[in-house]
């Protein structure tokens, strides 16, 4: 970061504090009220980056952009907002939250930071060492299922455990058929087409999100021309 950086980050910093101070809003948030804020912001801003990505016919890159700064730039609020009100609760300090995650990439990166030390560990292995009883530890309970699986499988896979599901039967579902497939069958089917698709570098969670903007864009289309 150069001064001006610095001197931005300052200025969100002291908006903050104004606000923390003077506006109603802002003056009655916790750390628990923020939260589901929080998560909205969190989608919106991956929204801003598939649209990056794989931008819809038509635009430009400048409003895409701009949307992206803009999502940006709400989820660093959020965060530098938590750890402000941290601070004022007695929990921490800003310097303690970044002193920390500093502190954990040296650790992680041995064969950067000490190479002389270093091992041969896996990355997962080396999480192992911060005191973690299973490498699943780091998968939050509460993500969505499509991207709980993919962070599942990348685990187990750092670990050398086949990151697939035994199916009962060796021929893939029939789509086509009128035989009704059970619950299990479906769920083994799209797990391992999720590992499936990790093996030819695809993230399934990103290829769904972007087929669910492609019908999306159908069924607008459908509409307009149901409107004419």
């Amino acid at each position: 970061m150069n001064q001006t950086d610095i001197s931005a980050l300052q200025r969100l910093s002291h908006t903050l504090d104004i606000l923390r101070r003077q506006c109603p809003w802002d003056r009655v948030q916790t750390i628990q009220s923020l939260r589901y804020l929080t998560i909205e912001e969190t989608y919106e801003l991956s929204e801003a980056i598939l649209r990056l990505a794989d931008p819809p016919d038509g635009s430009s890159p400048a409003p895409l952009n701009a949307e992206f700064k803009k999502e940006l730039g709400d989820l660093f609020m959020h965060l530098l907002f938590y750890a402000k009100i941290a601070d004022e609760e007695g929990r921490f300090t800003p310097a303690d939250i970044f002193n920390a995650i500093t502190d954990k990439l040296i650790s992680r990166h041995p064969f950067i930071f000490h190479p002389d030390a270093y091992e041969g560990e896996s990355w997962e292995q080396l999480k192992m060492h911060e005191g973690r009883r299973s490498v699943l530890d780091g998968v939050p309970a509460s993500l969505p299922p499509l991207v709980k699986a993919v962070r599942l499988q990348e685990k187990a896979a750092g670990i050398g455990v086949d990151p697939t599901l035994p199916a009962d039967s060796p021929e893939p579902l029939n789509l086509g058929s009128d035989a009704a497939p059970d619950e299990e069958s479906v769920g083994t089917l799209l797990f391992n087409l999720i590992h499936w698709a990790h093996d030819h570098g695809i993230n399934a969670d990103t290829a769904l999100a972007r087929a669910n903007q492609r019908f999306q864009d159908k069924v607008r289309a459908f509409e307009k021309q149901q409107d004419h």
